[in-house]
């Protein structure tokens, strides 16, 4: 019989960190939160500081019970939770539930799942750390509190079903500025001329861009400036006055945060910021790599915003470098990356556990999308400790004999490769194409040289409005607003697009008609909850709290007074909210009038507007969001006669495949079929689809599973 009982919050986990430890111990699974404030109340009494009526979650009970029953048995028991505020709260509220004394050192924490960092957990037990705990708390009661007095006042003046959220009402509010600046935005026009030069003699090419005078640049503002100039260089000589070359310097970026390392897997491989969790916690809590290695935690903990490592990961890191690509690229300098807040700074920033587990190495124990996410951040932490990169620049200015133009061309070679031998940069969202201009190649010029010019071309152009967001460029902005934290950004995109306030086409995320609505009532009658800076002034006074220099209760009644002023003004004041149906694209085939969309009894559909005349409606193709495991084409949501939704694929009737649960596009670890979301009543989870193989990982609702 064990002696001690340790307490995790997944299945896979425990299965992770049953190895490193001996008999004595025994290794639960809480299944993520095992009590919370119940969905039916507010349950918050906001006479008595705001107490908290928590609940045992429904379903849960037969695990409570095995769990209080084997800790009874224990000599001693351990909550080894994640290691942050969320995995702070389920060991506290285990203590509640099994009788432990939370001044007592019960609690373990390691910031990776290897042998070394568990063992010294356990050889460091610690009490309960009650700012955390109480952190977690005025998170969850200022959010309750939002959503439970706002989203009532939704109800009567707009519609049943809406909800706002402290975090997800700032994120939708920065889509519609940004959808309102680029309504608003007046393009303006400008022009480029570009000659297209070679050395005399040479076949090769290269481009140099109109400039303007030697004593400054010009503005080339309407097409009779841009005809003019031309005209007035077309038979001009070409010839180099100035040569300037360089040595230009690029370092590597840190290594992944939850936030970059959500905007990459997102621009490069076009992962929702929802599934980059899922495939890394994977990849925290253990794949099994077979034989003696077994079930391995392959990264550092997934959530943080900390950029810094260990010293020990840094020294192995260099030895990898030297002993794979040369001590040449090897930093003069060990490179130490700073974080913007000391008090996000609690774990280090995601990087492999071992890199003796190259990504080629282990690629056919993963499925496709954890060895694509894997690869990323071990080839992102491995070039973060490399030397530089170093490129020969040049920079070429070019005299026109008639009206004294000057035009410049410039261009890079990559002089030494530095990181970028293993790890090459993306390009972001919001990139212009400057970076591709400089690394264009130049033949070797001479000043005085006259060149041949092969071909004079204008264009028109015009300034362009602000992109919209990506789920990327939404995740930095959240972070550089300093909204949320790691573990926000995915549920709060994947609240906002469920509520329909925004929808996702291609990546690019767009407030529909609801959004906008809710939006401009919100920042009418509640105008801090979708205020940037108030949302983000909150987010540091829970660090304070974190750091025990601000008490939870306090915070909690500054924001409540004033609040609760505006909840009762709303619904005295805001008037109702008629909401017209969307028109959709999709014309009736009886009567030609643009088809609108309805909800009803069985959710959305497509209706004529000329009802009662043309009574014509069909059913909305919605896409799942994954391929099928079949034959990889689309799944969609179809409906049985009795209303009851199932994933099928859309290339029926060639592919049958049909399933109650939706796939989540990975493959199971342990014997290749595909997995699925299933809704149990202890939670949701996620389950092999062969019904013979016992894999199954338990999804948290604040992201983590």
């Amino acid at each position: 019989m064990a002696d001690y009982l340790v307490i995790v919050e997944s299945p896979t986990k425990a299965n992770t960190i049953k190895k490193f430890l001996g008999r004595s111990y025994k290794v639960d699974a809480s299944a993520g939160h095992v009590r919370d404030l119940p969905k039916s109340k507010l349950a918050i009494d906001i006479e008595n500081d705001f107490e908290t009526q928590y609940i045992n979650i429904r379903g849960k009970g037969d695990l409570i019970k095995t769990l209080k029953k084997e800790a009874g048995k224990a000599k001693k028991v351990y909550l080894a939770t994640d290691p942050d505020r969320e995995g702070e709260a389920i060991s506290w509220h285990l203590t509640q539930l099994l009788d432990i004394d939370a001044n007592e050192p019960c609690r373990v924490t390691f910031n990776e799942i290897t042998k070394n960092a568990v063992l010294e957990g356990f050889k460091n037990p610690r009490p309960i750390d009650m700012n955390l705990v109480d952190t977690y708390q005025a998170r969850r009661v200022l959010d309750r509190i939002v959503g439970y007095k706002i989203s009532p006042v939704l109800w009567k003046k707009v519609k049943k079903g809406l909800s706002a959220g402290r975090v997800q009402s700032v994120a939708t509010r920065l889509i519609c500025d940004r959808e309102d600046e680029i309504e608003a935005f007046e393009p303006k026009e400008y022009w480029s001329i570009t000659a297209l030069l070679s050395k005399f003699g040479k076949k090769d090419t290269f481009e140099a861009k109109f400039h303007g005078k030697q004593g400054g640049k010009i503005e080339v503002e309407n097409e009779e400036q841009a005809k003019a100039i031309y005209n007035e260089i077309e038979n001009s000589e070409f010839k180099v006055v100035d040569i300037k070359k360089s040595e230009r310097r690029r370092s590597p970026a840190p290594p992944f945060t939850t936030s970059t390392l959500q905007q990459e897997a997102s621009r490069r491989f076009g992962f929702p910021a929802s599934k980059t969790m899922l495939v890394a916690q994977m990849l925290y809590e253990g794949i099994d790599l077979g034989g003696k290695l077994g079930v391995t935690g392959l990264v550092t903990y997934i959530r943080t915003d900390s950029v810094r490592i260990s010293d020990n990961a840094q020294n192995q890191a260099l030895e990898y470098i030297k002993s794979n690509f040369g001590d040449e690229y090897v930093p003069k300098k060990k490179r130490v990356y700073k974080n913007k807040n000391q008090a996000q700074d609690a774990h280090e920033a995601i990087r492999p556990t071992y890199l003796e587990h190259a990504p080629d190495k282990i690629k056919d124990k993963l499925t496709n999308d954890q060895y694509k996410l894997y690869k990323l951040i071990y080839e992102r932490f491995v070039a973060s400790q490399m030397a530089e990169a170093v490129y020969d620049t040049v920079s070429v200015d070019i005299l026109t004999s008639k009206g004294d133009y000057i035009f410049k061309a410039s261009g890079s070679t990559l002089k030494f490769k530095g990181y970028t031998a293993i790890y090459t940069d993306s390009k972001s969202d919001d990139n212009d194409d400057n970076e591709e201009e400089a690394n264009k190649m130049l033949p070797v010029l001479e000043a005085g040289e006259v060149l041949n010019l092969h071909k004079l071309d204008k264009k028109q152009h015009f300034t362009q409005p602000p992109p919209r967001y990506t789920e990327a460029s939404l995740v930095k902005a959240l972070e550089e607003h300093g909204i949320g934290r790691p573990s926000t950004y995915a549920p709060t995109i994947s609240t906002i697009l469920a509520r329909g306030y925004v929808r996702r086409e291609k990546k690019v995320l767009y407030p529909t008609e609801l959004g906008r609505i809710v939006n401009d009532l919100l920042k009418k009658s509640f105008s801090d909850i979708v205020n940037v800076e108030f949302t983000a002034n909150i987010e540091d006074r829970f660090d304070k709290i974190a750091e025990g220099k601000e008490d939870w209760v306090s915070v909690i009644r500054d924001f409540y007074e004033p609040f609760e002023k505006q909840v009762q003004k709303a619904e005295k004041e805001l008037e109702k909210v008629k909401l017209e149906d969307p028109v959709s694209d999709v014309p009736c085939e009886k009567c030609g009038r643009m088809m609108v969309y309805k909800t009803g009894r069985y959710g959305k559909f497509l209706a004529c507007p000329g009802f009662p005349e043309c009574r014509n409606t069909k059913p909305i193709v919605e896409e799942v969001g994954v391929d099928c495991p079949s034959c990889g084409k689309p799944l969609i949501y179809r409906k049985t006669k009795t209303g009851r939704q199932y994933v099928g694929c859309s290339n029926y009737p060639d592919c049958e495949f049909q399933s109650w649960n939706v796939p989540t596009g990975e493959k199971c670890p342990e014997c290749g079929e595909h997995l699925e979301y299933v809704n149990k009543r202890g939670g949701r989870q996620i389950v092999c689809s062969n019904k013979k193989c016992s894999y199954k990982m338990d999804v948290v609702e604040n992201g983590k599973g």
